[in-house]
């Protein structure tokens, strides 16, 4: 049976349309360039994943899809409006997990209702969200007494309690073990199937973006622009020794100079 969390959600997430967007920061009196007129559509419902050199700009892009930067040229819009500021429907997911310690499992989860003043109306929710990542008998553990996995699922159910239609994920299991960050994304890539949720997801790891992504976008280096938009064609649950994933790896690796190692 269906959760009422996720029955309640909207089938598909929201389309996000990046246009013509330029960005840079001013340091100490100079420029820094950081995107060059990146312009990409996301329809709703799909993962995207973006890679590219550390630094280049990927997180920026991110927050400005979240609403917590503003271009400096072009407009990023959701569902056809444009994108000015954070909203409740786009959530970001970071790789700290951001818990309170003082709270418990299901005080950290009920925070956007709590914040929202929908807490006494929707409270269930916060159960419905601890179930849906496996988290029911630990409602009321302490930050401390959980794994760095158990954390990051907290901060997914806090984030899926809010029925975002855009998940952010940046660089959400990038401090995790191989074993537990193998295990996430496959629970990820459960989640974002059964809610239709639209993501956008930031990684270092060709193989995560491979393995999550209905398509991945290369970026080059700072200024960054959009070298190839790659779709991923392949059914899921995807097997990591596939060697369509395998051609697909050695493909973005040369877009990324790295092609020598491998």
């Amino acid at each position: 049976m269906v959760s009422n969390i996720v029955a309640q959600q909207t089938a598909v997430g929201a389309s996000v349309d990046v246009n013509d967007v330029s960005h840079r920061f001013d340091l100490d009196g100079k420029t820094l360039p950081v995107l060059n007129r990146v312009s990409l559509r996301i329809e709703p419902g799909e993962l995207v994943s973006l890679l590219g050199p550390s630094g280049c700009g990927k997180s920026t892009l991110l927050r400005m899809v979240a609403g917590l930067e503003t271009p400096t040229v072009g407009t990023i819009q959701a569902d056809g409006a444009r994108i000015t500021g954070p909203d409740p429907s786009r959530v970001v997911m970071f790789q700290d997990p951001t818990l309170y310690p003082w709270r418990t499992v299901k005080a950290n989860v009920s925070l956007g209702l709590e914040a929202r003043g929908l807490l006494r109306r929707q409270g269930h929710r916060v159960d419905e969200a601890l179930r849906l990542v496996g988290l029911s008998q630990f409602a009321t553990a302490y930050p401390h007494q959980l794994s760095g996995g158990m954390a990051q699922r907290v901060s997914l159910a806090r984030a899926l309690v809010n029925d975002p239609k855009l998940l952010l994920l940046d660089e959400p299991l990038g401090k995790l073990d191989s074993m537990t960050r193998i295990t996430m994304q496959q629970e990820l890539v459960s989640l974002w199937q059964r809610t239709g949720f639209t993501a956008l997801l930031v990684t270092h790891d060709v193989e995560e973006a491979l393995f999550m992504s209905n398509r991945v976008i290369v970026l080059s280096d700072r200024p960054a622009a959009i070298k190839a938009d790659i779709p991923i064609d392949l059914p899921f649950p995807r097997h990591r020794g596939d060697p369509r994933l395998a051609d697909l790896r050695r493909r973005i690796l040369g877009l990324l100079g790295l092609d020598a190692d491998w």
